[in-house]
């Protein structure tokens, strides 16, 4: 029963914390309850025993992408964006496509068929082997390839960030 209770704390505060990341005006807020949210993401993933994953999200979204979203914001110039009210008359077109997505998205969900035959990464053999090293040999044999297709794209990203940046900086 315990379990069942702190999975649906999770749960809802999850369900909450991102309702109102997407409902505040004040962009820093906003991220201030992302900041918030990530932490119970991690929390939960401590609950479900993947404490490598629980770390990784600490580490990298609420370190480093919250902190990407953090300068964004305080970069921009929000003061004259927070005074234009430009999307106030479309609450009921924004709710009519949110329903229509969420229908073709639990019809989509209630087609998969939910009993998948055994593999041969079973609770038993992640126990033995540790999350941390069932994780890095699956990563690192049976998806190599789009692993380094990811790590490709990134570094694509990063040169053109420091393209734009030097171009920036010469004019």
């Amino acid at each position: 029963m315990l379990p069942k209770l702190f999975f649906g704390y999770y749960a809802a505060v999850i369900v909450i914390l991102s309702l109102l990341v997407v409902t505040r005006k004040n962009p820093v807020r906003s991220v201030m309850w992302m900041l918030l949210l990530f932490f119970h993401i991690a929390s939960l993933y401590l609950f479900l025993n993947a404490e490598f994953i629980a770390a990784i999200q600490v580490i990298v979204y609420a370190g480093a992408i919250l902190v990407l979203f953090l300068f964004v914001v305080l970069l921009l110039n929000l003061r004259e964006e927070l005074k234009v009210k430009r999307f106030i008359g479309s609450w009921p077109a924004g709710l009519f496509v949110s329903a229509a997505i969420l229908a073709i998205v639990i019809n989509v969900i209630r087609s998969f068929v939910l009993a998948a035959p055994p593999g041969k990464y079973s609770i038993e053999y992640i126990k033995e082997a540790t999350h941390t090293k069932a994780l890095g040999t699956i990563l690192y044999t049976e998806y190599l390839f789009p692993f380094e297709i990811a790590s490709l794209v990134l570094l694509i990203a990063i040169i053109g960030a420091i393209v734009l940046a030097k171009r920036k900086t010469r004019s």
